[in-house]
């Protein structure tokens, strides 16, 4: 009698076992989505603290307003602020699965999550480019 003692059963149905289902099958999507944007960040970050230190910092605001009126400005602030809130959206999103037991509190935390992070970004892009479009550097 041959049995294989060190085997664990494979308690999936045979139809799992034959389509290959075990898992959600999204984890992966996630973590590669945070981990590219957390490597995105990393030359929009240091694109931005060159810039505030560069010209932002400054007390003159026709030329703060002029460096928004530049369209290559423009789109990196308008890239860094999306990747930023996408990126701050996936992190919460993690502590909240992982910490929080209540599913109540679990998916109302989630939503609550989406909705600040989509409603913060939209409202930054949008001065953003307010700032862009009104062009009041060569207003003043």
């Amino acid at each position: 009698m041959s049995t294989n003692l060190n085997k664990a059963p494979d308690l999936r149905s045979k139809l799992k076992r034959v389509k290959g289902l075990g898992s959600a099958h999204h984890g992966a999507q996630h973590w590669w989505l945070e981990r590219v944007t957390s490597v995105a960040l990393v030359p929009l970050s240091l694109w931005f603290v060159s810039s505030l230190v560069t010209g932002m910092l400054s007390p003159n605001v026709v030329k703060v307003a002029t460096w928004f009126a530049s369209p290559v400005n423009a789109i990196m602030m308008v890239m860094l602020l999306m990747t930023m809130f996408v990126h701050t959206r996936m992190g919460v999103q993690v502590v909240i699965e992982d910490y929080i037991k209540c599913p109540f509190k679990k998916y109302s935390l989630l939503l609550l999550n989406t909705f600040i992070c989509y409603l913060f970004a939209a409202l930054s892009i949008l001065a953003v480019l307010k700032l862009h479009f009104l062009d009041v550097g060569s207003a003043v």
